[in-house]
C-alpha cells in the first residue's frame, strides 16, 4: 500500500475552500468600483483590479473580457440595486400616493449616500461605455423615470398634486435633488443619513403639494399680467 504526499498548496486547499464564483464576482465589481473612483477609469488597469482582489490577471479574465466589462458591471449593479427599491415601493399598497413618493425618495437618497463610490462611478464614467452599452443603461434610467412619473400621476388622480402639472418635469426636478447628494453629503457632518432622507423627502413632497395649492408667480409672470389686465379694465 502506497501513500502520496500532498503538496502544501493541496493541503491548504482542503482546509480553505475556494471562493464561490458569485461571491468572487461581487468582490471584483466592488474592487473595480473603488479603484475607478480613486484613480479614474482611464488610469486603472485590469492588473490593478486583479491585485486588489488577490488573484492573477489571467484569472480575472474568467469573469470578464475587458476592462470596460468591469465598468459596465458596476453600472448594472447600481441599477439592480435600484430595481429592488422599486419592488419595495410597489409593494406599498396601503398608503397614499404622496406617502409612496416620500418612501421612494428616502430609499433613493439613502442608497446614493451609502454607496457613494459606485454612484460616483455611475455618473462620472457613463460616457466611457460603448454606445450599445450606454443605450442599455439609458433604458434602465427610463424605467426609473417612468416609475416616479407614474407615482406623480397617481398623486394627481388622488387630488394631491395639480392635474395640469407635468409629471416628467416634476420627476426630473426630484431626481436632480436626490441624485446629486453623493457630491456634497458627508456622513460625519452635522446631519445623519436618516435626517437627510427625511428632509429631502419632506422637501420633495411639500413641493408637489404646494404646487397644487398655490403656483409661484413672478411680477412679470402670469400673476403680473393678470394684475395689469385688471388695472386696465378699472381704468
Amino acid at each position: 500500500m502506497t501513500s502520496t504526499k500532498k503538496s502544501a498548496a493541496e493541503q491548504v486547499a482542503e482546509v480553505v475552500p475556494p471562493t464561490p464564483p458569485k461571491k468572487r464576482e461581487g468582490e471584483i465589481i466592488d474592487a473595480a468600483a473603488e479603484i475607478f473612483h480613486r484613480n479614474g477609469y482611464a488610469d486603472t488597469s485590469v492588473q490593478d483590479v486583479a491585485e486588489a482582489v488577490g488573484i492573477l490577471k489571467g484569472s480575472l479574465y474568467y469573469y470578464i473580457d475587458s476592462k470596460e466589462d468591469l465598468l459596465y458591471r458596476v453600472l448594472l449593479e447600481v441599477h439592480e440595486d435600484a430595481g429592488g427599491i422599486l419592488e419595495q415601493i410597489s409593494a406599498m399598497t396601503d398608503v397614499t400616493p404622496l406617502e409612496r413618493i416620500a418612501a421612494y425618495v428616502k430609499r433613493h437618497v439613502e442608497y446614493n449616500v451609502r454607496n457613494v463610490t459606485k454612484v460616483a462611478v455611475y455618473y462620472h464614467d457613463f460616457d466611457l461605455l460603448s454606445e450599445d452599452r450606454r443605450e442599455t443603461i439609458r433604458q434602465h434610467r427610463r424605467q426609473y423615470e417612468r416609475f416616479l412619473e407614474n407615482l406623480i400621476r397617481e398623486a394627481q388622480a388622488a387630488g394631491e398634486v395639480a392635474p395640469d402639472a407635468d409629471p416628467r418635469v416634476l420627476a426630473y426636478c426630484m431626481f436632480g435633488t436626490m441624485n446629486w447628494t453623493y457630491t456634497w453629503y458627508r456622513p460625519n457632518g452635522r446631519m445623519s443619513v436618516a435626517e437627510l432622507c427625511d428632509m429631502i423627502a419632506e422637501f420633495a413632497v411639500n413641493g408637489l403639494r404646494n404646487h397644487r395649492e398655490s403656483p409661484v408667480t413672478s411680477p412679470r409672470g402670469d400673476g403680473g399680467r393678470r394684475a395689469s389686465d385688471a388695472k386696465r379694465k378699472r381704468g
